[in-house]
């Protein structure tokens, strides 16, 4: 594929605005094709570990995510009732795993990776369907409500109902419902004083974490039918299931609004897909290989693919011989942790925090050592972000909204 070829991105989400830097920086021609009215990111918070900061490395982000990190002192998991099962300190964590776990906002990711793209890069309002995934011959084919595009490269980042992904593989089952919902808040609480944990109860989790810019960012997660609601309102929700946990859960709910609360059942892909591309189609992040929440990689493994995707420089077969094995492992260690987040047994459950608070005291740091072959990733090439900027000044105005004009 001609290094001057062009490339489409369906979906301006994470993975997908990291694949159009990271083919930006290789002198490729890129439009990002974001059907929401605005690049405004559906979501809260994003946990980074350190294999998505050494890959955002590679675009030149890195250092200024790892100024982002909030977590310090000791953290770590705890009962409902407040005792700790386990802790763990962030500097133990970033020793470990070569750099620290960092928690922000994903509207500040996604500005930071839309300011690395020309002005006209990514254009909103714009949704895109693939008409024809191409072949060594020819060229794919994508249609928006303003014309039609041709490109050497289409990188599908349309999420977990992708519909690039159930036209390549119709065939395939689809994401089937992880049997849990989520919720999810941003809040400033007054005068909160806390050590980072998640805390594990009867078929229920929480998750109280710090952000640099003072704010809190707190989830939770239950076990409930699909397509469940509060019959009043979220926040309400979470008191119910939540305002009797430990300090300082009851803080946060009292300082969330309930327009702030988040609320979205979890799906996952639990047949791994028989290839990441088709034609000259890529499938990266969710639309690949969603996952349950509880490794935190759903967006860091999106965030490796687009990496990996821009080193292959369209060996789409090598892409997927990259990317496959180890996404179906993280996906199949997400789901297994997810049943041991959420179980249901008072008797399975109490082995559990009796086993977790034994091997802590008799391996500190215990629950990192699980996340090694996750956080220890490296992207297959240096970083080569940090020498000369490719051709092309960087933009850094925001991206125009508005519908797609065709420029050839």
């Amino acid at each position: 594929m001609a290094q001057s070829g062009r490339v489409v991105v369906i979906g301006g989400g994470i993975g997908g605005l990291t694949a159009a830097v990271a083919l930006h920086r290789r002198g490729r021609r890129v439009t990002v094709l974001e059907r929401a009215d605005s690049l405004e990111p559906v979501g809260a918070g994003i946990s980074l570990a350190p294999n998505a900061l050494r890959a955002l490395d590679v675009i030149g982000l890195g250092d200024e995510i790892r100024e982002l990190a909030a977590w310090q002192g000791d953290g770590g998991l705890r009962t409902p009732g407040g005792r700790w099962l386990s802790r763990s300190g962030a500097d133990a964590a970033a020793e470990r795993f070569g750099g620290p776990l960092v928690l922000l906002h994903r509207a500040t990711l996604v500005a930071a990776l839309a300011a690395r793209l020309p002005d006209d890069a990514v254009r909103t309002a714009a949704g895109a369907t693939l008409v024809d995934a191409g072949d060594a011959g020819r060229p794919a084919r994508v249609r928006t409500p303003d014309g039609e595009w041709e490109a050497d490269l289409v990188v599908a980042a349309d999420g977990i109902h992708s519909a690039v992904r159930r036209t390549l593989f119709p065939k395939h089952p689809g994401p089937v419902y992880s049997g849990f919902t989520t919720w999810r808040v941003v809040v400033r609480v007054p005068d909160a004083e806390f050590a980072p944990h998640e805390t594990w109860g009867r078929g229920r989790l929480w998750g109280t974490q710090p952000l640099k810019d003072g704010r809190v960012y707190a989830y939770a997660a239950a076990l409930v039918p699909a397509g469940a609601h509060a019959p009043d309102d979220e926040k309400a929700e979470l008191l119910r299931r939540f305002g009797d946990w430990h300090d300082p859960i009851p803080a946060v709910l009292a300082a969330t609004r309930p327009e702030g609360v988040l609320r979205h059942d979890v799906h996952h892909l639990a047949e791994p897909l028989p290839a990441f591309h088709r034609g000259r189609v890529a499938l990266l992040g969710d639309a690949a290989h969603a996952m349950p929440p509880m490794l935190g990689q759903g967006g860091n493994q999106a965030v490796e693919d687009a990496i990996v995707l821009a080193h292959h420089d369209g060996d789409l077969a090598a892409y997927t011989a990259d990317r496959l094995p180890r996404t179906t492992a993280v996906v199949r260690q997400s789901v297994r942790a997810a049943r041991l987040n959420l179980m249901t047994s008072p008797t399975a459950i109490a082995l559990r925090d009796t086993a977790i608070a034994a091997l802590s005291r008799a391996v500190p740091g215990l629950l990192l050592h699980g996340f090694d072959s996750v956080a220890g990733w490296r992207p297959p090439q240096q970083p080569y972000a940090s020498g000369s900027t490719p051709a092309g000044k960087r933009q850094r105005r925001p991206p125009r909204e508005g519908r797609l004009h065709r420029t050839r």
